[in-house]
């Protein structure tokens, strides 16, 4: 089946997502720019909220270039990262709110983990559909990249516990690693 509905779904989800993060956004009390310090924390995770779920439409939107079918399996995996994704501002807000506290660090990471975990099941159910000679498979080769992510993560979870701070910057490492649009996939379109 083709896939057209989905990817225009996706796309929906990835507005909603991006939107309900800058409505959580509160106008901070007063007129200077001191007043912005009270609402610092909550903008910051907002601005690393949305390069993730930003990263993660490219990528998307990549990824699905090469795939002109969809099946039932894709369109579970699809699924699964957009939940995981739909989490995001949950996470965001709380641990803007949070003053780095080690369980809301620790929940956005495994959030991370968990949408890094979905991306990757969707590109393998993409592969599996297409077949040994898969373009997406061609182009994303080992997928270094994608399981290194994973791997801080993990990083990111274990720090969140006993140094919180370390544990925000391993989870944002990541976004630093994949804000170039992954070009593996737009040369084989």
């Amino acid at each position: 089946m083709k896939q057209d509905r989905m990817v225009g779904f996706s796309d929906g989800v990835f507005a909603v997502i991006i939107t309900i993060m800058v409505l959580e956004l509160k106008v901070p009390q007063g007129v200077t720019f001191d007043a912005l310090k009270s609402i610092q924390d909550n903008f910051l995770t907002y601005v690393i909220s949305f390069v993730y779920v930003a990263i993660y439409w490219n990528n998307h939107h990549h990824m699905l270039t090469v795939s002109e079918k969809t099946n039932g399996a894709i369109l579970w995996a699809n699924l699964h990262l957009l939940f995981w994704l739909s989490l995001v501002p949950f996470t965001c807000g709380w641990l803007g709110a949070s003053n780095l506290a080690p369980a809301p660090v620790a929940t956005y990471s495994f959030v991370l983990l968990m949408c890094g975990l979905s991306y990757s099941l969707l590109q393998t159910s993409i592969i599996r559909m297409q077949g040994k000679n898969s373009k997406l498979k061609e182009a994303i080769g080992k997928d270094v990249k994608g399981k290194v992510s994973l791997v801080i993560y993990l990083v990111a979870i274990g720090c969140s516990f006993n140094w919180p701070l370390v544990g925000v910057g391993f989870a944002a490492l990541p976004a630093l690693i994949w804000f170039i649009p992954d070009r593996r996939i737009e040369s084989r379109v």
